[in-house]
């Protein structure tokens, strides 16, 4: 079976894991915090914490920004549930809305349509690692500065909706020269194993704040209430005498550790060519499928967009749902492991509880009902690609004879 997005764990991943467990830091310390540098030097954002978590990261930063009941928070309805979750954990309401017709991102004019007085948070989601049109965003955001109502001193210093990235899927990526990670107010990334830079488990929250925001104050907050709103964290309490500490709020635990972050240091190291070979197995996908009339390609790379070629996601033309799933079956039969990003919200039954409806999003069910996701990931060879392009088309022409 070819799997479809196993980590790349190596002799030096063990080797650097192995020199973590020997150190005798194997929660927060000095990886941890060499960790976060280096992601805020890749990225070009002001300051970074790591987390155990994308969930716990954007769950802590709305609560941190005031999100709560009577708020909203606008996001798209094809997206993991995550997106939805933290918003609902805060006690605000998620307002799903739906992507557009040219990827598989939210859609700006649907994004307009639901802007209220209150609106606190716009949450874009980089699917497949495909940034969003945050220019686009942005314009949003301060077009309706008349209209936003700020709660505490953080928002109304910012005086407009804050932009709060989903980007668990677009590490590496790129929007009109800027990293992710700095192009919205705040970005959350996702280290989870299936991720194109993993830690296991875990995430960062990267912080690009206007002028007049102290991020040095905002990354030692933060590392307070990842900590139990602990005062000191482990490294810290090591200075001779330096055991007291204070609890300064009910805070959360949600630190990574150094045994996470070794593994991720070596991931970032060599993450060019992580996305390097991830590009080729694009590329010959693209080569593969789109002289066939029943394939449509996903859009990765535009002017100013630059994926990080985290999913590849094949729509096939004219397709029923049930069609779709028959072919992902016939796909499995020949050992291939392919999976389907994402199903929508609203076809989840935590949400239809909620009163989300699929009729709502028919773009989204459109996209959903046709879309499958290839492997994609530094290991699969270029027999496997080809076996994977094989089992595509033959599933596709078993179930739909051409």
């Amino acid at each position: 079976m070819i799997p479809f997005s196993p980590p790349r764990i190596d002799q030096r991943v063990v080797d650097e894991v192995s020199a973590a467990l020997l150190s005798g830091w194997i929660t927060t310390g000095p990886r941890t915090k060499l960790f976060e540098k280096k992601i805020t030097q890749y990225c070009g954002c002001q300051t970074t914490v790591a987390v155990n978590s994308w969930t716990a990261g954007m769950e802590i930063l709305l609560r941190w920004w005031g999100v709560g009941p009577g708020d909203e928070v606008i996001i798209p309805v094809y997206t993991y549930c995550a997106s939805a979750n933290v918003v609902l954990h805060t006690g605000a309401t998620p307002v799903m809305v739906d992507i557009s017709g040219e990827d598989f991102n939210i859609s700006i004019e649907k994004i307009k349509a639901s802007i209220t007085e209150r609106t606190k948070v716009i949450m874009p989601v980089d699917i497949a690692g495909y940034p969003c049109d945050y220019d686009a965003i942005y314009q949003l955001a301060e077009a309706n500065r008349s209209i936003f109502h700020a709660s505490n001193e953080k928002q109304e210093k910012l005086g407009r909706i804050l932009i709060a990235a989903d980007a668990a899927h677009s590490f590496g990526a790129s929007y009109k020269g800027k990293m992710s990670g700095a192009i919205a107010d705040v970005t959350c990334f996702s280290f989870h194993a299936v991720k194109n830079l993993t830690t296991a488990e875990g995430g960062a929250i990267c912080f690009n704040l206007p002028d007049g925001f102290d991020h040095e104050e905002i990354y030692k907050q933060f590392c307070i209430k990842i900590l139990h709103g602990q005062s000191k964290d482990a490294l810290a309490k090591t200075q001779k005498g330096a055991w007291r500490y204070d609890v300064l709020e009910p805070g959360f635990k949600c630190n990574m550790t150094d045994l996470q972050a070794a593994i991720g240091l070596i991931e970032l190291e060599r993450y060019q060519e992580n996305l390097d070979r991830r590009k080729v197995i694009f590329e010959a996908y693209d080569a593969a499928f789109q002289q066939s009339s029943w394939a449509l390609t996903p859009l990765h790379s535009t002017a100013d967009n630059k994926t990080c070629y985290h999913l590849y996601q094949l729509r096939i033309a004219g397709v029923s749902e049930e069609q779709r799933d028959a072919i992902i079956q016939e796909i499995f039969e020949q050992d291939v492991a392919v999976n389907v990003h994402f199903q929508p919200l609203p076809l989840l039954t935590a949400y239809k509880y909620l009163g989300y409806k699929m009729e709502d999003y028919p773009e989204a069910w459109n996209k959903y009902s046709t879309e499958i996701s290839l492997p994609v990931y530094f290991n699969l060879t270029d027999e496997q690609v080809q076996q994977v392009i094989a089992a595509v088309k033959t599933a596709v022409f078993k179930v739909l004879q051409k």
